[in-house]
């Protein structure tokens, strides 16, 4: 069976449309726990005042948000997503926060985002490369559309077994329903990849598509993330906000 792209991007689309509203209702506990890897992303990038960031698969608005408070009123932070339902989240916040004039949020595929070149000083992108189908092009966009000696930082889920948060619930499902991933053709013509939440578990891929890409001087390194529910019960609810998600992709 050969695969589709469009209709899995469209599918990828609705499949975090439906989670917007559970990702708004459990954004404390997420963020609380992410906030160290919004943090080290930008320490890693060096992000400074009046810098013009790209914050890439933003969902409800991390690590842009974060980035705004170091880049000030003078800085720029482009926030992309797939998805309407989380952006519309991600703009709430931001002008709570009064960043509106700061962050600029655009909804857009990664993979067919259109950047200029040699218009950004740093790249971000948290917990969204694993979703890419053709990362090798995704990265190398992003590379053109850094300035000289611009950095990008990224952050990928490991294994399911050392990922409970992402890889318990997930096992569950998959086996129950009976449910695989998808089946991508390995025709040698297409850079075409499989996608899934630890589908970058393996560093040696990613490294390899940032070599590719033209970064030089990677650095690659361990980070240990907890979220802490205050029941079963709410950890439960928080799995099954994502199942709708889990099952489109």
């Amino acid at each position: 069976m050969s695969f589709d792209v469009n209709n899995y991007k469209s599918s990828q689309r609705q499949g975090w449309d439906s989670a917007a509203s559970g990702w708004k209702y459990w954004w404390q506990i997420i963020e609380e726990g992410a906030q160290k890897i919004n943090d080290r992303l930008i320490d890693l990038t060096k992000i400074k005042q009046e810098d013009k960031v790209l914050d890439l698969a933003t969902g409800i608005g991390e690590p842009a948000v974060t980035a705004a408070k170091v880049v000030g009123s003078q800085g720029h932070i482009l926030a992309v997503d797939i998805s309407p339902q989380m952006l519309s989240i991600a703009i709430q916040r931001a002008a709570s926060l009064g960043l509106q004039d700061i962050i600029e949020f655009k909804e857009s595929n990664i993979e067919s985002l259109q950047l200029s070149p040699l218009s950004f000083d740093a790249v971000l992108c948290r917990w969204g490369l694993m979703f890419l189908l053709n990362l090798d092009g995704a990265l190398t966009n992003m590379f053109n559309a850094l300035k000289n000696g611009g950095r990008i930082t990224t952050s990928v889920w490991s294994s399911q077994s050392k990922t409970p948060f992402v890889g318990f619930p997930i096992s569950i499902i998959m086996r129950e329903l009976d449910v695989s991933g998808p089946n991508i053709s390995s025709d040698s013509t297409t850079n075409l990849r499989v996608p899934g939440s630890c589908s970058l578990a393996d560093e040696r891929i990613l490294k390899n598509s940032l070599y590719k890409a033209g970064f030089k001087d990677i650095h690659i390194e361990r980070q240990t993330v907890t979220f802490e529910f205050d029941s079963v019960n709410d950890y439960v609810n928080s799995c099954v906000n994502d199942m709708l998600y889990i099952l489109v992709n």
